[in-house]
């Protein structure tokens, strides 16, 4: 996506893409003259509107591989691991109270399973390998027979490390446990396993509208509501639907289905040449291989991010996850593929995607090389 002179080249396309064109356009009409209530079902305009939430849910559904029946509408992704967590730990308590999770999660998944610990449940935050990818015995080890469910990222939302969740999803079910997937980094770039019970996804991370996301509900699986007052949506969700984010959605995950191979390409090439443009004083930070190729994190021995992000306002990246970047603390998932706190705060993220091009991000790696370097000059 071409810069202009007030905003910098953007390399944060794990923390959000911009929006496609096209999918603005799909929303416009549903803002304008089309603004009919989905749920009013005793008129031509709730009519028109419902029409179209359910062609964004079979879309969406579609990207997936699952039964539009399957999904159900949230806010976005915040939401729907909510949903799946704290809804999956209510309904089926009577099992058991002990739930599964990673200590690289986002913390949506994190915050939650803490709040169930102060409602009475268990929850074991599983280290992981210095790769950044689940231990299969450990996570064996760590089931019990009050487990209900395992919560794991598909690809990390700061390293972009991929995990193996068809395997995990297996030791799951063997174990009578429940397997949520947060697939919002994945979803339309790897193939989500049609063995998982949940699945949480995200508008904005498929270059659509921000404020709406999905949960995937395996027919089977019922999970307590989390919001009351009208029902609108499956599992009881309640709230007004709104048509234009639905539409938007459901075209990013059209167009998604359509260009998936283009913007494959698209990152390989990219990753390439910002591999061989960092160069061997630069190490990657979790699985080169097990990896998203649009997820790039390094790190340099004695670099300061901080003052690197001062000196480089003309350049959009980040030191970690966009939810916590103002907290001030040191990315909790480098420190727990071993990085010390110095080496967590001597790291960057570089995120790209569909709209970064060859000589935007030579551009913007050649300017942070030059910071990086400075810094060394003056010590």
């Amino acid at each position: 996506m071409n810069s202009t002179p007030h905003f910098p080249i953007y390399l944060d396309y794990s923390a959000t893409n911009p929006c496609d064109p096209r999918v603005v356009d799909a929303m416009i009409p549903w803002l304008r003259e089309h603004f009919g209530n989905p749920a009013s079902r005793s008129h031509a305009w709730g009519w028109e509107a419902e029409e179209a939430v359910e062609k964004a849910r079979a879309d969406v559904a579609a990207l997936i591989g699952a039964d539009p029946r399957e999904i159900v509408w949230t806010s976005g992704a915040t939401e729907s691991n909510n949903l799946a967590i704290k809804g999956a730990a209510h309904f089926y308590q009577t099992r058991g109270k002990h739930l599964i999770t990673v200590k690289t999660e986002h913390k949506a998944v994190l915050d939650t399973m803490r709040e169930l610990e102060r409602q009475g449940f268990e929850v074991t935050y599983l280290d992981v390998q210095e790769d950044g990818l689940v231990n299969m015995d450990a996570l064996k080890a760590a089931i019990r027979p009050d487990t209900i469910l395992i919560s794991v990222m598909f690809v990390n939302n700061e390293i972009g490390v991929i995990q193996p969740i068809a395997a995990l999803a297996e030791i799951a079910h063997a174990a009578g446990a429940l397997l949520l997937c947060d697939a919002v980094q994945g979803y339309g770039r790897v193939d989500i396993p049609a063995t998982c019970d949940l699945v949480a996804v995200s508008g904005h991370k498929i270059y659509g509208p921000k404020g709406i996301g999905a949960l995937w509900v395996r027919d089977g699986v019922a999970p307590a509501p989390l919001l009351h007052g009208g029902g609108q949506e499956a599992l009881g969700r309640s709230g007004t639907l709104s048509p234009a984010l639905c539409a938007g959605f459901g075209t990013a995950a059209a167009l998604m289905a359509v260009r998936r191979d283009a913007d494959a390409a698209q990152v390989e090439r990219l990753w390439t040449l910002a591999i061989e443009r960092f160069g061997p004083g630069w190490s990657i930070n979790g699985s080169s291989d097990q990896r998203y190729r649009g997820n790039l994190n390094v790190r340099r021995d004695g670099l300061d991010v901080a003052r690197l992000m001062s000196a480089l306002r003309d350049v959009a990246f980040s030191a970690g996850s966009a939810c916590a970047s103002g907290s001030g603390r040191a990315s909790h998932v480098l420190r727990a593929i071993g990085l010390t706190e110095r080496q967590a705060r001597s790291s960057v993220r570089l995120g790209f995607g569909r709209y970064t091009t060859e000589a935007e991000l030579t551009e913007a790696i050649d300017r942070l090389m030059l910071a990086a370097n400075a810094q060394r000059i003056a010590a």
